[in-house]
Formats: C-alpha cells, structure tokens, sequence
C-alpha cells in the first residue's frame, strides 16, 4: 500500500478568519429544509467527483450517522443506474454534477434547473446551489493543499 502524499500546507493556521467564514457558511446549512442527509448526499457526491478523499470520507461518515445504508452510499456513484434515490434527491444529484462540471454543461443547463423547479422551492434552489459551491471550495482545498485522511473506526 502506498504512503499518501503530505499536508502542504496548515491552511487553516494561515488563513483562520477565512476558514472560520467557510465553517459559518456550512452552518447556515442547518436550517435549511433541504435537510442533512440531501446536503451529505450533495457533498459526497461532489467530492467523489472532485477526487477528495478527505470531504469524501467526512460526508460518507457523516451519511452513516444519520442512518444512511451502506447501498445507497456505495451507489452514490451510479445513482443513475439504481432507484435508490428518489426524486428529489435525483434533481438534486444532477444540478450538483452540473454545477460542478461547468465545463461539460456550458451549453445549456435548462433541462437540470427544470427538474429542480418541480421538486424545490427557490430559496431551496439557491440553498442547494450554495452548498455545491461551497463544496466544490472545500474540495479545491482539501485536493490542492492535500487535507489527510486519517483511518478511524467506522460509525
């Protein structure tokens, strides 16, 4: 097994009113009515994409402390292939794929915003689209100045 690659950077110790400014943004998250589980759901998702392993490994365990199962986490990937998820939840997972890869959807994004118009409110909308930036920020941090990930008993 081969050793991950160090810590660059403290970022957090450099930059502290900064991170406090992210933390305070993800807490506004709390009262949203999108709820944790759509928002962990989101934020895995996301960083699977993204390739952070540390965000990846904080929203899984995260989704198994709020009773996630263990199929639709490890289907999280293909969420396009099973019916695992629900509709919702879809129109949630394809507005944050098409948030996130900007680049493949720079055509139009009518069709996803569409879906999300049937099944959230606007302030949900701007909500969801706030925790995927927000989560793509986290993801940029944590891939670019190599957050670790520490092994750790699963919940």
């Amino acid at each position: 097994m081969s050793q991950a690659p160090a810590l660059r950077l403290a970022w957090t110790k450099f930059a502290p009113k900064s991170f406090q400014a992210m933390i305070a943004v993800n807490g506004s998250f709390e009262s949203s009515t999108l709820g944790k589980v759509l928002i962990d759901l989101v934020f895995a998702r996301v960083s699977q994409i993204n390739g952070c392993a540390y965000c990846l490994d904080m929203h899984v365990r995260d989704l198994r402390v709020q009773g996630e199962d263990w199929q639709r986490i490890n289907s999280l990937a293909t969420w396009r292939e099973v019916s695992l998820f629900n509709e919702r939840e879809r129109a949630a997972l394809d507005w944050a794929e098409t948030l996130t890869r900007l680049a493949d959807h720079h055509a139009d994004r009518d069709a996803e915003y569409e879906a999300l118009k049937a099944v959230f409110s606007d302030q949900e909308i701007v909500e969801l689209s706030l925790a995927v930036a927000q989560i793509n920020a986290w993801n940029r941090l944590g891939v670019g100045l190599r957050s670790q990930v520490v092994p750790k008993a699963m919940p």
